[in-house]
């Protein structure tokens, strides 16, 4: 009154809005959620009106309900497979967020107190700095035979499934005997895939005896070519057997150019192009590279700190439940810290690096699997590009061969596949036979398969994922670990081959 303002009630009066504006917010948000929603659903109902409207003027009214049925039941060409887009990897758009970053800088900070923690006790135990990293030099040793071996195995992936595709597929038109050709070159193939990839590179890891960071990079490369060369022939089989039921004049044969680029791509779905990225970001490389140096140095620290002390004692002590127990939850935190940092610098700084290099556009490598509130969309969101490679080819396929109403069999069967592969290479890798993975893959994953399915909705189920992720971890780094340092303690002079598949971890207390 009088050209007086009230300050304090102004203020008062701001504060009021304020807050109802911080009401309004998650009404605003959920709003906007729904109508996205609906705009999406709306995308994919109108996708699938045009995919049906384009298979009725493939088959029109005159076709009759036989032959509908025998083209429903044909094996799906690769178009109606994987459809890659241009898209960034979802942390590159979450580290543009400040609270997000935030995250990531605490993650380097804790890097620095590790190697701050590491430097102090070896100052205070030697009188001195001591800088060196005899377990990476341990680890990564005879870098040469690794290479040696690589080279061949890339060599042959290049040379002999391609032209072996190439010999099939050109005198597969003009063939009297198609049936005893296909057979011949698939026999061809398939020895190519179990003695050439599978038996070569893993007879060189066990013989010339590598460490186990030199064993991973042989073995998970020879997995990594398999499935690539798997998956080069699968594609482009059915583009021939189409061409000669169409009698076109012309078999679609891949330039080997299209077919070198698949091998260094980050897919293991093979397509002749791909959406790529005008230019090459340089920076962006070495910035990711950079970042799976520093999480090496990272693990290096987890292990040396946290990991190595722990087990190089508790390896000396009777083999109890109690002392179980302990391992289990005193492993967790270097389990979880591992599991970040695999899929940091695996599944998301090496694969954009080579993405950025080959200029590949789709970078959807995972997806947001730390918000899974199931283990089923965990399993589909962790390692998108292992994924898609099971989905399309084995667990797909599956359906295609025996009939949809085998579904069940078929996600076992997946299921099986996926838990013997990692067996295997943690086998090769580490040098025993301890099936931790396997058991906690097949029971406890298939379990939560089906308890935590996609009906599971409510934040609760995220906490119980995550909990269950974390005591699994704890368990595969304790067993592993305690096994490992029960082989060292307790060696066997003349082993057999059943001590190679008992735990030495469970008796090694008894030789002590």
């Amino acid at each position: 009154s009088l050209g007086r303002v009230d300050v304090d009630h102004v203020i008062t009066r701001k504060m009021q809005l304020i807050a109802e504006a911080e009401q309004l917010k998650p009404a605003f948000m959920k709003e906007v959620d729904s109508h996205f929603t609906e705009f999406v659903n709306s995308l994919v109902a109108k996708s699938v009106l045009l995919d049906s409207s384009s298979s009725a003027s493939l088959f029109p009214a005159s076709c009759s309900e036989k032959e509908l049925h025998k083209a429903k039941t044909l094996r799906a060409p690769p178009e109606h497979g994987k459809i890659f887009m241009a898209r960034r990897s979802l942390l590159d758009e979450l580290f543009e967020v400040s609270h997000i970053r935030t995250i990531y800088h605490m993650f380097i900070a804790l890097l620095i107190v590790f190697i701050l923690s590491t430097l102090l006790v070896d100052f205070i135990d030697e009188g001195r700095l001591v800088l060196g990293f005899d377990l990476l030099v341990f680890v990564f040793g005879k870098f040469p035979v690794v290479f040696c071996t690589w080279l061949c195995m890339f060599c042959a992936t290049v040379t002999i499934p391609y032209n072996l595709f190439v010999w099939w597929a050109q005198g597969y038109c003009s063939s009297s005997h198609r049936v005893l050709r296909s057979l011949f070159y698939g026999i061809l193939f398939t020895l190519f895939q179990t003695a050439g990839l599978g038996f070569g590179p893993t007879y060189i890891a066990v013989s010339y005896a590598l460490p186990p960071a030199s064993r991973f990079i042989v073995i998970l490369e020879q997995v990594r070519l398999v499935m690539k060369a798997h998956s080069f022939v699968r594609e482009n089989v059915p583009r021939v057997l189409s061409s000669v039921k169409e009698k076109s004049s012309t078999v679609p044969i891949p330039r080997i150019s299209q077919y070198l680029y698949f091998l260094f791509a980050p897919t293991l779905i093979y397509r002749d192009n791909y959406p790529r990225n005008p230019m090459i970001r340089w920076g962006y490389v070495a910035t990711k590279f950079a970042q799976v140096l520093g999480s090496l140095f990272y693990a290096y620290y987890i292990f040396v700190r946290l990991c190595i002390p722990q087990f190089r004692n508790s390896s000396q002590e009777t083999f109890n439940l109690r002392g179980l127990v302990l391992c289990i939850f005193n492993s967790i935190l270097p389990g979880v810290l591992i599991l970040f940092l695999v899929f940091f610098a695996f599944l998301h700084c090496w694969l954009n690096a080579f993405a950025e290099m080959l200029r590949f556009a789709d970078r959807m490598f995972y997806k947001d699997w730390w918000n899974s509130t199931s283990y089923a969309n965990y399993y589909r969101t962790w390692n998108v590009v292992v994924h898609d490679w099971l989905y399309y080819y084995a667990y797909r396929d599956f359906l295609w061969f025996f009939g949809k109403k085998f579904k069940a069999a078929a996600m076992l069967s997946v299921f099986t596949v996926s838990a013997a592969v990692h067996e295997y290479v943690l086998s090769i890798c580490f040098g025993y036979f301890y099936p931790v993975l396997f058991f906690l893959f097949m029971c406890f994953g298939m379990v939560f398969n089906f308890i935590l399915n996609d009906r599971r909705k409510g934040p609760i189920w995220n906490v119980i994922m995550w909990t269950s992720l974390f005591l699994g971890q704890g368990v595969i780094i304790c067993l592993y670990s305690q096994e490992w340092y029960a082989r060292q303690y307790c060696p066997m002079e003349n082993p057999t081959f059943l001590d190679y598949l008992k735990p030495r971890s469970w008796s090694c207390h008894i030789k002590m």
